[in-house]
């Protein structure tokens, strides 16, 4: 068996389907050399596996100049991030999740000349955390040339020394896991759940329907942003996997992810497909269906797994009360809440050849939008009929009065010039 001798991988050998050096080499005050784009007949998403070892160190800012990823992403120094995010003031903190604290901070034009002015999401990498460099690496290369209006975009990226920083567009309401199980706050209109749950599978949708299909295999709420209007984008690709090609059912990777959303038959074996994607969507339905999170140890033991408490019940119309999130006091259509809960159930099966296909998933829950969207326009007739009555009546009633105080007027004139008459 051959041994492969490990060498110091570049970013240049890595998108190698597109570029090509002229020198390679590199000598004491010999100038930089000169990398030359030629014709790509056919774009080929480049992964992990195309480096030859990702856990080496790499000259990223140097190689990445010269790579397709500089056409979309930028490069930002660490100086420029200390700027606009204030030195990584704690007050700009935005949250903490696996791969370290995440921080608002502005940039334009002065931070780099043709930056668009806008908010941005800088997550900085812990270097005391469970994720480290190749998940870095993995989230630039598949945001770096992934782009659909469903993933969250990334707008560039910084390497210095251990310091490993990217940035993204800003979110402004945040994740879901905030938005729906935040204490002590309105609850989320049920219109506006499903909303986002067609939004975060359309977004699986596209990963998994990609030329390279693309497992994300990390799907829960606190991965799923939301923008100003509710519209949710996927974010944290740092565990995403490329999925099986040609022949192949599944890959086999160690298992990783989080508790409560992975998929039974991914634990245990640690094969992964799609369908594991799917269980996890089911997973955060469940979820927005109940408003209750998927594994909380403050529950009673046998409810402590929302699955395993609440999946039997799920396929049982007469317990629907007992399962939809009593904060929406029944502000939510029946049909289309049985609908959701018949989803989940499927999307949760232990047997991953009975869960539908996310594509599948997208045309039930558009199904239900569309029942959403007819009774919305229904209930906006009536009440622009109600007003309109109510509009016809005053007019009306205004109406009435300047007869009678016309009349009256008239009655009175008539007497005064009988009276005038008389005294004549």
């Amino acid at each position: 068996m051959a041994v492969i001798k490990k060498k110091k991988t570049s970013l240049t050998s890595l998108f190698l389907g597109c570029y090509k050096a002229k020198n390679t080499s590199k000598y004491e005050g010999e100038e930089k050399p000169v990398m030359k784009i030629r014709t790509c007949p056919a774009f080929k998403r480049l992964s992990l596996s195309d480096i030859s070892d990702p856990s080496s160190p790499m000259s990223v800012m140097d190689d990445l100049s010269h790579s397709f990823t500089s056409q979309k992403l930028r490069m930002f120094t660490l100086s420029e991030l200390r700027m606009i995010t204030h030195n990584f003031s704690r007050s700009n903190m935005l949250g903490e999740g696996g791969f370290g604290p995440v921080y608002k901070g502005f940039i334009d034009d002065k931070v780099k000349p043709g930056l668009e002015a806008q908010p941005v999401a800088v997550k900085a990498l812990d270097l005391h955390g469970h994720q480290g460099h190749r998940e870095w690496l993995a989230e630039i290369l598949f945001l770096g040339q992934l782009s659909n209006k469903h993933l969250v975009k990334l707008i560039g990226f910084c390497y210095e020394e251990e310091q490993r920083v990217l940035v993204y567009e800003y979110m402004p309401r945040g994740s879901l896991e905030n938005q729906i199980f935040r204490r002590n706050s309105v609850a989320m209109a049920w219109g506006i759940r499903m909303k986002i749950a067609l939004g975060a599978a359309k977004g699986l949708v596209f990963l998994h329907e990609a030329e390279k299909p693309v497992i994300y295999r990390d799907f829960k709420t606190s991965n799923i942003l939301l923008d100003s209007n509710y519209n949710a984008k996927l974010s944290d690709f740092g565990l995403a996997k490329d999925g099986p090609e040609g022949e192949h059912t599944h890959v086999t990777t160690r298992v990783m992810g989080t508790q409560g959303y992975a998929a039974p038959e991914y634990i245990m074996t640690g094969h992964l497909t799609t369908m594991n994607d799917v269980y996890s969507f089911g997973v955060v339905l469940l979820e927005l269906i109940t408003g209750k999170k998927s594994m909380d140890n403050t529950r009673a033991r046998r409810e402590q797994s929302l699955v395993e408490w609440m999946r039997p019940m799920l396929r049982d119309q007469r317990k629907l009360g007992q399962i939809i999130d009593p904060r929406l006091e029944s502000q939510y259509k029946t049909e289309a809440a049985q609908v959701a809960a018949s989803l989940a159930y499927k999307c949760l099966s232990q047997q991953p050849k009975y869960r539908p296909t996310m594509c599948e998933v997208v045309k039930v829950l558009e199904s239900i939008q569309e029942v959403e969207i007819k009774e919305r326009d229904v209930n906006n007739k009536e009440a622009k009929k109600i007003v309109d009555i109510k509009k016809c009546r005053h007019h009306h009633r205004r109406g009435q009065r300047r007869v009678n105080i016309a009349y009256s007027d008239s009655l009175l004139y008539k007497e005064s010039r009988a009276k005038q008459n008389n005294d004549v």
